[in-house]
C-alpha cells in the first residue's frame, strides 16, 4: 500500500475544490437570474400601468411630454434603463391610442391621430366609432421600433453569460380608457363640436 504525499493530496484537493467551485456558482448565479427574472416580469406590468395612468391625460401631440410619460414609467426622471432590469428602458415602453369600430374589437389608429387632444373631443362626440377617435390607450413592453401593431417581445438577458436562460420577457400589456389626453380643464369644444 502506497501513500500519497503531501503534495499530491493539495493538488487532488485543488482539483476536487474546482471542481466543486463550479458548480456551485453555476447554481448560486442561477438562482440569482431566477429571482431576477421573476422580479422583472412583475416589475413590467407595474411599468406599463404607470405609463396609462400618465398617458390617460397626456397630451399626444407633445412629443417631450410623452417622452417623459415613458421615464417616469420606468421609474426614473431622465431616459435610461429600468433599475435591475436590463436590457428594459424608456424605449421599450410603447404607447398605442385605440379606437373601437361598431362592429369589431378595438384596433390601432395608426397614423390618423386626431390633430389635438380637442379635435379628439370633437371627433369622439360626433363619432364615437370614428377612425380618428381615440377611446382607449394601450401600454406594452416591447423592442423598439417595428409596426404599429407589432410587440415583438424582448429577450430576457442573464447577469452571467454561462446560465443558460433563453425566454422571452412578457409584453405586460395595459390598456384604460383615455381620460383629458392633455386636454385643459375648462377648455370649450370649438363650436358645431358639440358638447363634451
Amino acid at each position: 500500500m502506497t501513500r500519497q504525499t503531501p503534495t499530491r493530496q493539495r493538488g487532488v484537493a485543488a482539483v476536487e475544490f474546482s471542481v466543486v467551485a463550479v458548480i456551485f456558482f453555476m447554481l448560486f448565479f442561477g438562482i440569482v437570474d431566477i429571482i431576477r427574472a421573476l422580479y422583472i416580469c412583475n416589475i413590467l406590468q407595474e411599468v406599463t400601468r404607470r405609463a396609462t395612468a400618465l398617458a390617460v391625460n397626456t397630451d399626444f401631440t407633445d412629443a417631450a411630454a410623452m417622452a417623459q410619460v415613458r421615464t417616469q414609467a420606468v421609474f426614473r426622471t431622465t431616459p435610461g434603463m429600468l433599475a435591475f432590469a436590463d436590457p428594459i428602458s424608456d424605449a421599450h415602453v410603447k404607447i398605442d391610442y385605440l379606437q373601437i369600430p361598431a362592429t369589431a374589437n378595438p384596433v390601432p389608429i395608426g397614423t390618423a391621430l386626431p390633430e389635438s387632444p380637442q379635435q379628439n373631443r370633437i371627433n369622439c362626440t360626433s363619432n364615437p366609432n370614428a377612425a380618428d377617435c381615440i377611446q382607449l390607450v394601450r401600454v406594452r413592453i416591447c423592442l423598439p421600433g417595428g409596426a404599429i401593431d407589432v410587440c415583438d417581445p424582448v429577450p430576457y438577458r442573464t447577469l452571467a453569460s454561462f446560465v443558460p436562460f433563453s425566454f422571452s420577457l412578457p409584453t405586460a400589456t395595459t390598456i384604460a380608457r383615455a381620460e383629458t389626453l392633455g386636454m385643459p380643464p375648462g377648455v370649450p369644444v370649438p363650436a358645431g363640436g358639440g358638447g363634451g
